[in-house]
């Protein structure tokens, strides 16, 4: 009589297991839901890692902004470095490029940038309270910010160059108008 019970209990775990791949597939495995996107972005006032003055967000309104939180010990990093210098140079009168060091020294970022190229801001985030503020989960991350002050969108992972050109080309259009989705959700 217990014979027919271990098939049937096997059956039932098969079909639980093919219920979550099913679901699963479709989507993004490294896609993040955003809950600020569409927010105002948090304040933040940063030491500038070249010793200049300080940073404020509220300097910065009214220009977009692309804002990318790296490491000098984060490997994907590297790779993005180079795109990032590519866009401040042919995008920066279109957006301001910022960088913001996460979970590292000022001697190790300084050496990076010296190797790797600064052609814009970098900013020192000591005790990671902006990356807190944004949610950032890893780096790198790279957070669209319009020229009213409110998070159009971020990138997780290195970003490539079109897709870059994307996001600052949509930086500079008119914000989209809110679904009635997204008016409920605020």
């Amino acid at each position: 009589m217990k014979r027919w019970r271990l098939p049937l209990v096997f059956a039932a775990v098969a079909a639980a297991l093919l219920f979550v791949l099913f679901k699963g597939f479709g989507r993004n495995p490294h896609e993040v839901p955003f809950m600020l996107k569409g927010t105002a972005a948090p304040p933040f006032v940063l030491k500038s890692l070249d010793g200049g003055e300080d940073v404020k967000l509220a300097d910065l309104k009214g220009r977009p902004m692309v804002l990318n939180f790296w490491a000098s010990w984060c490997g994907p990093c590297k790779y993005e470095h180079p795109v990032l210098e590519w866009g401040a140079r042919e995008m920066g009168s279109q957006a301001v490029f910022m960088g913001v060091v996460f979970e590292d020294t000022e001697e190790n970022a300084r050496d990076f940038l010296r190797r790797m190229g600064a052609s814009f801001p970098q900013l020192m985030d000591e005790r990671s309270r902006m990356a807190v503020d944004y949610g950032v989960a890893g780096v790198p991350e790279t957070y669209f910010i319009d020229a009213e002050g409110i998070i159009r969108g971020k990138h997780v992972g290195p970003i490539d160059p079109q897709t870059l050109a994307l996001r600052v080309r949509e930086l500079t259009q008119p914000a989209p108008a809110p679904t009635a989705e997204a008016a409920r959700q605020h």
